[in-house]
C-alpha cells in the first residue's frame, strides 16, 4: 500500500472514529452509517483526483463539489434538479433544515430524536470536517494541523455530551488521531529509503535476518509505546488536576438539568433556555428559602447574573475577570451619598438540589458570608464559583442595601461617564429600525432619561396592550424583539431584552438581571423561592443612584416605587407591596390582564400571574452552550496557532538578550546567544545562514547583503569580534551593550525590507525552524536512549576458522 492511500484511510478513520463522541447527542445511531459511507466517498474522490494529478486546490475543490452532491441527494433530493444537483430551491431546502435543527437542539434534552434538521447538522458537520481533514493530512500532507478540525468535532460533543463514557469517546477521537500522526511519520521515513516495518530476509535464505531486526523494529514499537502512555496519561491525569470548572462558564451553564428527583438548576449563560425550563416544570420545587430584617420584601430580588452584552442573538455576560471576594464589596458604582438607603442582612438557604454556580443575592450587596471557593466579578457584581463551587445546600449571609431614590433624583441624574456609555449602550446593526423608532414615540415628550425609562416601562406594562403569555414562539435575538414589539405577546424574558435594547437606543446605558423575584412567605418569618419565580429585569444606570431596577413584565415582581410616582390615579409613591408569585398561580393559562384591575395595581404588580406552566421551544435561544465553547476553542486555536512562532521568537530574542548572569559562565553564554540572535535576525530577513564562515566572515557576509547602515554594520563587527573572544581568548573579557548591538541591527534590516519581508519576519520568522531541529534532536536522543534500553548488547564471539 502507498503511502498516500495509507494516510487517506488513515485521515477517513481518524473522522469517524471522532464523529463516534457525537453518539450520546441522539437517540439513534442510524446516522453514523451514512457517515461512513459519506467519508468513504469523499476521501475515494480525493484519492482519484492526487492520481490525475490536479493542482491541490482543484483536489479539495473537487472533494467538496462530491460531497455537497452527496448531501442534495440525502436531505434534498425532492428540492434538487434531477434528484442530485442542487438549485436555489436545494439551498432553501438545507436552511430551513439547518434552522429547524437549531431549534430542535435548544427544545430536545440529551439524547434528542434524530429530526432531519439534526440528522444535517451531524452528517454534515462530519462531512466537512471530513474535508478539512484529508485536505491537511493527504492533499497537503501536514497532519499535525489536522487535529485541530478534530479537537473541534470532538469539542461540541463533549461540550453538549452528559453520559459517563465520556472517555470511552476520547480514546477513540485521540487515537484516530495518533493513527493519522504515526501515517504520516511512516510516510515520510518511505521517503528516505525503506520502512521501518520488521526483519529483512537475505537473499536465498529461509529465516529473516537477526542482525539489525531488533533496531529497525525498535522504532515502530517506541513509537506505539508512547503513543499508548500518552493517551493513558490524557485520560489519568486530568482527573487529578484542578480546574476552574465553575467559572464564567461553569458546567450548570448548560441550561437546567436533572437532578436525584428530577427539576433542574438556572443557567446563567443561557437565561432564555433556562427561565423557559424553569417556567416549564411541572412541580414548583423550592429553590431556596431565606430570613431578612427587611421592612418589606418587595425589592428583595435575589440576582443570579447580569447580561450586559447583546450581539443581535442573545443578551449574555460580558467574559472579565474575577477575583478574590474582598471581606467589604466595593461601593455600588454610581450611587451618591445623598440617595435614601436602608441596610438589611439576609440569610439564604439553597436546597440540596439546586447546583448553581453563581451565587443568588440582594443587589447591590456590601458582604457576603459564605464558606467555600467563591470568586468575585466587580462589574456585575456577582459572586461565581470556583473549582466545581455551587449553590447546593449552602447557607449564607448577604448585607445588601435598598436603595430609594426619589423621582426628582432620578430626574436629575447628571451624564454619565463615557466609558460606561459607550459599553452599555452598544447595539447590533442587525438591530431593526423599528426598535429605535418604537423607542423614540414611546418616549416623545419627555425631557430626561428618567422619565423616557418610566414611559418604556409603563409601554409594556400598562398601555402598550401587552400580554404575558409563555407559550408565544420570540426568542431574543434582533429579529425576536421586532417580532415581539409586533405580536406583543411574550414572557419577561422579552419584555426585558426589549426594554433594554430599547434603552440603549436611547442613549441610557442599560442591561438585563436574571434571578429570582421575592417568593412568597412560608410562615416564621420565612420565605420561599420556588423555580417558577425565576425572572428577568432590566436594569438602567442613572448617574447618583447607579443601576436602578425596573419591572416591565405585566403581572410579574412589583414596580418599583419611584416609578409610580406620577399615578393618575392618585397613588402616591407608597411602597410597592409584595407581588403574587408565580408559585401561587394557577397552572391553565388565562388572560394576562384584568377589567377589574386598575391602574394602579397593575403597576405595583398585584394583578396577580396568571403565567401557565408550560412553555414553548423558542426559535431564537442561539446556539447550544456546547456549540458555542467549540467555535470559541476553534477560533482561539485558529488565531493562536499562527501566532506561536511569533511569540516563540520573541520569548527566545529576550532570553537571549537579557541580562548577563555573574559568572565568566553566564557571560560567555550570553555573549553566544546574542551572536546566535544575530544570525537569526538576519535569518529572518532574509540572509540565510553559513556555519562554515567564521564570526567575523559571517558578519561581513551580513553586512554586505543586508546593505547595512555604519551603526548597525559597527554592531555586527562588535558582536562577532566578542564571540571570538569567547571562543578563542585564553581569559575572554566580558563585552557589554551586546543587546543593543543586536536590536540595532534588527532597526536597520527592518526598515531597509520590504514589507512582504517585514511581515514573515514577524510572524513567520525563518528561524522558528529551529524548534522543529530540536524536537527532531529530542526524540532522536530520546529513541535511541529507549532501542538501547530494549536491545541486549550482543557478546563478542571469536572468529571461526576458515576450512578450505
Amino acid at each position: 500500500m502507498s503511502g498516500g492511500a495509507r494516510l487517506s484511510i488513515c485521515a477517513t478513520l481518524a473522522t469517524f472514529l471522532a464523529s463516534c463522541a457525537l453518539l450520546p447527542l441522539v437517540d439513534r445511531s442510524t446516522w453514523l452509517i451514512q457517515i461512513a459511507i459519506l467519508l468513504v466517498i469523499q476521501a475515494a474522490v480525493g484519492a482519484l483526483t492526487r492520481r490525475v494529478p490536479l493542482a491541490r486546490p482543484l483536489t479539495v475543490a473537487a472533494q467538496a463539489l462530491v460531497s455537497l452532491l452527496l448531501l442534495t441527494v440525502l436531505f434534498a433530493r425532492e428540492q434538487a434538479v434531477g434528484a442530485f444537483l442542487p438549485g436555489p430551491e436545494a439551498f432553501q431546502h438545507f436552511g430551513v433544515l439547518l434552522q429547524t435543527g437549531g431549534e430542535d437542539v435548544g427544545r430536545y434534552a440529551i439524547p434528542a430524536p434524530l429530526t432531519d434538521g439534526i440528522r444535517l447538522m451531524l452528517v454534515g458537520g462530519a462531512l466537512v470536517i471530513g474535508l478539512f481533514v484529508d485536505a491537511l493530512a493527504v492533499t497537503f500532507r501536514s497532519a499535525a494541523p489536522a487535529g485541530l478540525p478534530l479537537l473541534a468535532l470532538y469539542s461540541v460533543a463533549a461540550g453538549l455530551s452528559e453520559g459517563g463514557a465520556d472517555w470511552l469517546w476520547f480514546l477513540l477521537a485521540a487515537g484516530g488521531y495518533l493513527l493519522l500522526l504515526l501515517a504520516e511519520g511512516r510516510d515520510r521515513l518511505a521517503q528516505w529509503g525503506r520502512v521501518f516495518g520488521g526483519a529483512g530476509r537475505a537473499p536465498g535464505a529461509s529465516t529473516p535476518v537477526q542482525d539489525g531486526a531488533r533496531g529497525v523494529l525498535a522504532p515502530v514499537r517506541t513509537g506505539r509505546r508512547i503513543g499508548a502512555v500518552a493517551l493513558g496519561l490524557a485520560l489519568v491525569v486530568p482527573l487529578a488536576l484542578p480546574a476552574l470548572d465553575g467559572g464564567l462558564l461553569g458546567p450548570s451553564g448548560s441550561g437546567v438539568r436533572g437532578g436525584a428527583g428530577g427539576g433542574g438548576t438556572i443557567s446563567a449563560v443561557n437565561p432564555l433556555v433556562s427561565l423557559q425550563n424553569s417556567l416549564n416544570q411541572p412541580e414548583d420545587r423550592e429553590v431556596m428559602t431565606y430570613r431578612t430584617n427587611a421592612d418589606q420584601t418587595s425589592d428583595m430580588y435575589l440576582r443570579i447574573v447580569a447580561l450586559d452584552e447583546f450581539d443581535g442573538t442573545t443578551w449574555r455576560p460580558s467574559v472579565r475577570s474575577i477575583d478574590d471576594v474582598p471581606s467589604t464589596l466595593p461601593d455600588p458604582p454610581g450611587l451618591g451619598a445623598d440617595v435614601r438607603r436602608a441596610e438589611v442582612r439576609t440569610t439564604i438557604s439553597a436546597a440540596e438540589w439546586y447546583a448553581q454556580d453563581w451565587l443568588p443575592m440582594p443587589y447591590p450587596a456590601t458582604q457576603v458570608g459564605i464558606d467555600g471557593r467563591w470568586r468575585f466579578e466587580r462589574v456585575g457584581r456577582t459572586l461565581v464559583g470556583d473549582h466545581g463551587q455551587t449553590t447546593r445546600g449552602k447557607t449564607y449571609t448577604v448585607d445588601s442595601l435598598i436603595v430609594r431614590p426619589t423621582p426628582q433624583q432620578l430626574a436629575d441624574a447628571g451624564t454619565p461617564p463615557g466609558g460606561m456609555v459607550r459599553e452599555f449602550t452598544k447595539v447590533p446593526d442587525s438591530l431593526p429600525d423599528v426598535v429605535r423608532t418604537t423607542a423614540l414615540k414611546v418616549t416623545e415628550g419627555a425631557s430626561n432619561n428618567y422619565e423616557r425609562a418610566v414611559k418604556l416601562q409603563d409601554y409594556f406594562a400598562v398601555n402598550g396592550g401587552f400580554t404575558y403569555n409563555t407559550e408565544v414562539r420570540a426568542g431574543s435575538g434582533s429579529a425576536a424583539i421586532a417580532r415581539f414589539l409586533k405580536q406583543k405577546e411574550g414572557f419577561c424574558v422579552h419584555f426585558s431584552f426589549s426594554m433594554a435594547a430599547m434603552a440603549r437606543t436611547l442613549g441610557i446605558p442599560a442591561r438585563v438581571a436574571v434571578g429570582f423575584t421575592p417568593g412568597v412567605p412560608a410562615g416564621e418569618g420565612k420565605y420561599s423561592v420556588g423555580l417558577r419565580d425565576a425572572h428577568a429585569w432590566p436594569e438602567l444606570y442613572f448617574e447618583g443612584v447607579g443601576w436602578t431596577r425596573f419591572e416591565p413584565t405585566p403581572n410579574r415582581g412589583t414596580a418599583p416605587d419611584y416609578t409610580v410616582a406620577d399615578d393618575p390615579e392618585g397613588s402616591s409613591s407608597n411602597p410597592a407591596a409584595p407581588s403574587e408569585s408565580a408559585s401561587t398561580a394557577p397552572s391553565a393559562p388565562a388572560p394576562s390582564t384584568s377589567e377589574s384591575c386598575s391602574l394602579a395595581q397593575r403597576r405595583e404588580g398585584s394583578c396577580g400571574n396568571t403565567a401557565p406552566a408550560v412553555v414553548g421551544g423558542s426559535p431564537d435561544d442561539g446556539p447550544p452552550v456546547g456549540t458555542i465553547a467549540a467555535v470559541s476553542l476553534t477560533a482561539l486555536l485558529v488565531v493562536g496557532v499562527p501566532l506561536l512562532p511569533m511569540l516563540w521568537r520573541r520569548r527566545v530574542r529576550a532570553v537571549r538578550l537579557g541580562p548577563a548572569g555573574r559568572t565568566d559562565a553566564d557571560a560567555a553564554g550570553r555573549t553566544l546567544g546574542a551572536w546566535r540572535e544575530v544570525t537569526d535576525t538576519a535569518w529572518d530577513h532574509g540572509i540565510g545562514p553559513d556555519d562554515s564562515l567564521t564570526p567575523r566572515t559571517a558578519a561581513a557576509r551580513i553586512v554586505r547583503i543586508g546593505e547595512l547602515g555604519p551603526e548597525a554594520a559597527d554592531s555586527v563587527h562588535r558582536v562577532a569580534a566578542a564571540v571570538e573572544q569567547v571562543l578563542y581568548a585564553p581569559r575572554p573579557r566580558p563585552v557589554s551593550g551586546l543587546g543593543e548591538d543586536v536590536r540595532r541591527l534588527h532597526d536597520d534590516l527592518h526598515a531597509k525590507s520590504s514589507r512582504s519581508t517585514r511581515l514573515r519576519a514577524t510572524f513567520a520568522p525563518r528561524s522558528a525552524v529551529r524548534v522543529v531541529w530540536a524536537a527532531a534532536r529530542r526524540w532522536e536522543a530520546f529513541t535511541l536512549s529507549v532501542r538501547g534500553r530494549f536491545t541486549r548488547p550482543n557478546r563478542p564471539t571469536r572468529p571461526t576458522r576458515q576450512e578450505g
